[in-house]
């Protein structure tokens, strides 16, 4: 007979079995053994019409079996289990625990129970009904899975790795992290072809506050699974290791080179990591990015900040302009824009752009109004104040400020703009204020020291300033109360202040810096010359100090090609500074190199229109030109701008000399 014959047979057998036993069980004898042995015929049954996919004739034989042995934990256990299999929870459950009533540790009980739970846990989580009753029960059902399943494991065999998988994610939900990570290591080694294993245990790592061991597991492990590559760069994200989770992402990249996403985290972990190698490939990354998704804003958005640091303004301002015309709604390209065009100093461009923005974003406010306008205020208040358009400055700054009052750096941009506009009495109430919520921030107890200098209480300014001095014994808050000295008219103080700061912070080349200005504006150039060397000695790539001895130079008639590469130096560190150009184009000036003076001296006029200083050497220029409407309009700007530093009668002279010019052409 061949196997499928006999198969057949025993089938058939079977089938016909089935009646008789049916009726052998309603006929049973009274003797227990002979009972067990019926019960045992119907379990053995029950199972074989499960399997024959007739589930009203299995769940009436395990329910014949349980008449026959009410003690049979077992075949509660398996008709639980046939429930559960047929989704049929409720009766589940009442199978499950009539069979734990009769043996409370059925290990089969116990895991039927176990899933059902689980089942219900994640069925509310689909459901998603945020009610305190769903929670309850939620907490309700978790805990119990979790009980269900680790009465189900036996730790002396090979348990079920799905029970097992099962009970890590349910500890994983219940934030019982360090039990899920030995379930998962064994599992992870048992189960090598299990995908959801490694993230499991990393989460697990992560959720037990165990980095330093996920790292160690991630670095072992990514080799033979190059899926963990993207999983270990995220832990040393959370380490703020830039330049290993780069190196961690390039590893995954290159089994995923197409992976748009993944590309999109390598490049902002290069930003992260800064530098111009790093920018650089943070640059190509995002281009390949918006190469194959020319309209993902996030990636335009990244690619304008990184092409701002790099120096690349034009394409800065490109990309965020691409930004606002795919998502005009979000404030997020015209910050990119402002950025950039700060960078550049066109301020004009700025507030050009960002007041219709404004405008806009209060008409038609989105999900965050205060978020999006709290974005753009601060740079088109700024923008005001460059321009010397104070008012605008502190209207401006005063919004940002009542939709953020507890926002220090915006209450510090609204007492400075209030400070350009000599509103004294504004800055002082402000700081005061701003003290009391942040007595430790020196730039609050700074601006009133200024206000109060300014307003004419030059000793209550120097008071303040001493009283936090002291408090504070930083390098910083002695360079302030320098200030405050240099200020009021008190040098020998203020050269005694920072020398005794070098000797306390020998190191802060701030301090040395002050100094160095402090000994200029005492004219005394040599001493401060010396002290703006000793701060390039220690930082040969110091900007303002090359700049500041350039000027000074330059200002003497002394030395001017030294001025001139002093100045150069300082511009290609900080390209387009509109102070450098000023000191640069006067260096000029004095040379007689009146077409470089020019360029120089406009680039920094149209950028810093009220600093009267720059507007003053803008004119001289123009005049010796012979451009004497101009020169004149240069001067007028001087008088009407911040008037530091000027020698005003000497500027209403110049303009009455440049109009007698003007009257013999």
């Amino acid at each position: 007979m061949s196997v499928a014959a006999f198969l057949f047979g025993v089938t058939l057998l079977t089938a016909a079995a089935a009646p008789a036993a049916a009726q052998a069980g309603a006929q049973s004898s009274t003797d227990p053994a002979s009972r067990a042995a019926d019960a045992y015929s119907q379990f053995m049954l029950g199972r074989h019409l499960e399997t024959a996919d007739d589930i009203p004739g299995a769940i009436a034989a395990f329910k014949r079996g349980l008449q026959l042995d009410p003690q049979g934990a077992d075949i509660a256990a398996e008709l639980a289990g046939l429930y559960m299999r047929q989704s049929r929870l409720e009766e589940a459950v009442q199978a499950g625990d009539q069979a734990l009533k009769i043996d409370p540790a059925n290990r089969e009980a116990h895991r039927v129970l176990g899933i059902v739970y689980a089942t219900l846990v994640e069925s509310g989580r689909r459901n998603n009904q945020r009610t305190p009753q769903t929670a309850t029960s939620m907490a309700d059902n978790l805990a119990k899975a979790i009980e269900h399943l680790e009465k189900s494991i036996d730790r002396q065999v090979d348990s079920d790795p799905n029970v097992r998988a099962t009970l890590s994610r349910l500890y994983l939900a219940s934030g019982q992290n360090e039990k899920a990570i030995p379930l998962l290591q064994e599992l992870v080694s048992q189960e090598p072809g299990w995908g959801d294993g490694p993230a499991l245990l990393a989460q697990a790592y992560a959720g037990a506050g165990r980095d330093a061991e996920a790292i160690a597991w991630l670095e072992k492990s990514a080799g033979d699974d190059p899926d963990l590559y993207t999983t270990l760069a995220g832990f040393y994200e959370r380490q703020k290791r830039w330049k290993d989770a780069a190196n961690a992402y390039a590893k995954a990249l290159a089994f995923s080179p197409r992976n748009v996403d993944l590309k999109l985290q390598y490049a902002t972990a290069l930003i992260n990591i800064g530098g111009k190698d790093a920018l650089t490939g943070a640059r190509d990354a995002l281009n390949d990015i918006v190469s194959a998704r020319p309209n993902d804003v996030r990636s335009l958005f990244q690619l304008s900040q990184v092409q701002r640091r790099l120096g690349d303004l034009e394409a800065a301002e490109s990309a965020a302009r691409r930004v606002i015309t795919l998502n005009g709604r979000s404030p997020m390209g015209y910050y990119a824009l402002a950025m950039a065009l700060e960078e550049r100093r066109n301020y004009q461009a700025v507030v050009d752009a960002l007041s219709p923005a404004a405008d806009s974003f209060r008409a038609n406010p989105g999900n965050n109004p205060a978020a999006d306008l709290g974005l753009l205020l601060p740079h088109l208040g700024f923008a005001y104040q460059e321009l010397g358009e104070f008012d605008k400055a502190v209207a401006t700054f005063d919004e940002a400020h009542k939709l953020a009052p507890t926002d220090a750096t915006v209450t510090a941009y609204l007492a400075q703009a209030n400070l350009s506009a000599k509103k004294y009495s504004a800055v002082i109430e402000l700081t005061r204020k701003a003290r009391e919520d942040n007595p430790d921030e020196l730039r609050f107890v700074r601006l009133e020291a200024q206000a109060l200098r300014q307003s004419g209480k030059a000793d209550e300014a120097v008071g303040l300033m001493q009283e936090f001095a002291k408090k504070q014994n930083k390098p910083e808050s002695y360079i302030a109360l320098a200030q405050v000295y240099s200020d009021s008219k008190r040098a020998a103080d203020a050269v005694k202040v920072l020398q005794d700061a070098q000797t306390k912070f020998p190191d802060d080349t701030n301090i040395g810096f002050e100094l160095g200005a402090v000994y200029d504006k005492q004219k005394k150039f040599a001493d401060a010359e010396a002290a703006f060397r000793q701060v390039l000695m220690k930082e040969p790539d110091n900007a303002p100090a090359l700049n500041y001895i350039g000027y000074m130079l330059a200002e003497r008639g002394e030395r001017l090609n030294e001025s001139v590469d002093l100045l150069k130096k300082a511009l290609a560190l900080e390209p387009g500074n509109g102070s450098y150009l000023d000191s640069l184009g006067w260096a000029y000036y004095k040379s007689d190199r009146l077409p470089q003076a020019l360029d120089n001296l406009q680039r920094a006029a149209d950028q810093l229109k009220s600093n009267s200083v720059i507007q003053d050497h803008y004119g001289d220029v123009l005049y010796k030109l012979s451009r004497y409407d101009d020169a004149i309009a240069a001067w007028t700007r001087a008088l009407s701008g911040d008037n530091d530093t000027i020698d005003r009668p000497a500027i209403d002279r110049k303009i009455r000399t440049a109009k007698q010019k003007l009257g013999r052409k």
